[in-house]
């Protein structure tokens, strides 16, 4: 992966946060924690 190609994925994934926010009312890093929550613990079953 080059640096370009590393600061557009970066760009986009700050930008869809921030349309989320702004306009789309998402909570999308909320759901994001809870989700990554979830899938710790389904990791840690298998542990």
């Amino acid at each position: 992966m080059t640096n370009m190609i590393a600061a557009v994925l970066a760009l986009m994934i700050l930008g869809l946060f921030a349309l989320g926010a702004l306009v789309l009312h998402w909570n999308l890093p909320l759901f994001l924690g809870r989700q990554m929550l979830v899938f710790i613990e389904w990791v840690s079953f298998w542990r």
